[in-house]
């Protein structure tokens, strides 16, 4: 595949941006999964108890930020890792651009990704040289040994939570092959419906084996720490260590007031529980708004987004809204399957939210 990168995502929805922002009353912007709530105090606290260290921090993290990340998972999700096997990193999208990188693929390998994904997957891809195969099916028996498998539950853009049987095959189909399988779980704390959002390193998806397993985390969209660019990774002892040896050579490193700020969102779960009841309870108005405007709301079990659709091509759509003042970001930004659909974010003001239902209505 072509190292050329494709054109920046959101770079095309400038012109429905200017179109949305012309709206008497202002824009509101249910484009992208930019967190708008404050950073909570107590993790504001953390990044001010080390701001005054001015030495390098270390690649690995402090053993308080391991520990806090361990526990974290152990607390919220019934993942039991060791600390050693943390490894901090500066948000979770350069992981995700970066991996196939750092774990050697190239030329001449595949990577497989989600039919409907995240664009920097399949940007990581490129970045490597390596080729990229979408699907969400579980592949054949057959000749294919890719060199990594990404998964993502719940899903963006689609809020998909993948149930534990279809994670457990996806885990037994990659080892079978000896490809690694990377389980993108930025929004694993946001479960609304349905059936919990379950971690790859999970004994029930894994059966306590974590070899050939990574599972990335974020806490952009928990914490609301998107400033602060901060993320870990755990998983296969083996290929931590392997990613630590590249990134202490490549400087990839938190900086240590972050690391002192994550140990602290780490630590406290109620401001996630917080943040996940203000999520909810704009996905209740915003679906309400959109059901009542003739949309069909598809999956979106869990996670940041609505998947939204009137059966009709996904710009005609993103210029429908736009035209009523809300800008939304079209399907086809995720993938081919993706062009009949709208991702429709929850992250914007309640007092911008507010005005939906009114907006769809006019």
């Amino acid at each position: 595949m072509s190292r050329e990168l494709p054109t920046f995502p959101w770079d095309s929805l400038a012109s429905a941006k200017s179109l949305a922002a012309a709206h008497p009353d202002g824009l509101v912007d249910l484009s992208v999964g930019t967190p708008v709530d404050p950073v909570p105090a107590v993790v504001q606290q953390g990044l001010l108890a080390a701001a005054a260290e001015p030495g390098y921090p270390t690649t690995h993290g402090t053993p308080a930020l391991r520990a806090a990340a361990a526990g974290a998972l152990a607390r919220r999700h019934g993942v039991t890792v060791s600390p050693t096997d943390v490894l901090p990193t500066i948000g979770s999208k350069e992981l995700v651009a970066w991996l196939p990188t750092l774990l050697g693929a190239g030329p001449g390998d595949t990577v497989v990704i989600p039919a409907l994904a995240y664009p920097t997957y399949e940007v990581g891809v490129r970045l490597a040289g390596a080729s990229v195969l979408r699907t969400d099916g579980l592949l054949a028996a057959g000749p294919l040994r890719p060199a990594l498998v990404w998964v993502n539950s719940p899903s963006n853009p689609t809020g998909t939570v993948l149930p534990v049987e279809h994670l457990r095959k996806v885990v037994d189909w990659a080892r079978e092959r000896g490809a690694v399988v990377a389980s993108d779980e930025c929004y694993l704390t946001l479960g609304y419906s349905g059936e919990p959002p379950r971690s790859i390193l999970h004994p029930d998806v894994c059966g306590g084996r974590f070899d050939g397993l990574l599972a990335v985390h974020s806490l952009s969209k928990s914490s609301s720490l998107a400033g602060y660019r901060a993320g870990f990774v755990t998983g296969d002892p083996a290929l931590v260590e392997r990613l630590l040896a590249a990134r202490k050579h490549a400087g990839m490193i938190v900086p240590l007031p972050v690391q002192s700020a994550m140990t602290a969102a780490l630590s406290d779960d109620e401001h996630v529980a917080a943040q996940r009841g203000r999520f909810a309870a704009r996905r209740e108005v915003l679906s309400g708004a959109l059901r009542a405007a003739g949309f069909r709301i598809d999956h979106s079990e869990a996670g940041l987004y609505l998947w939204a659709t009137r059966d009709e091509p996904a710009w005609d759509t993103v210029d429908r809204l736009a035209r009523r003042g809300v800008l939304v970001a079209p399907g086809t930004i995720y993938g081919p399957t993706g062009d009949r659909h709208v991702r429709v974010a929850l992250t914007a003001t309640d007092a911008q939210v507010a005005m939906v239902p009114g907006r769809l209505a006019g």
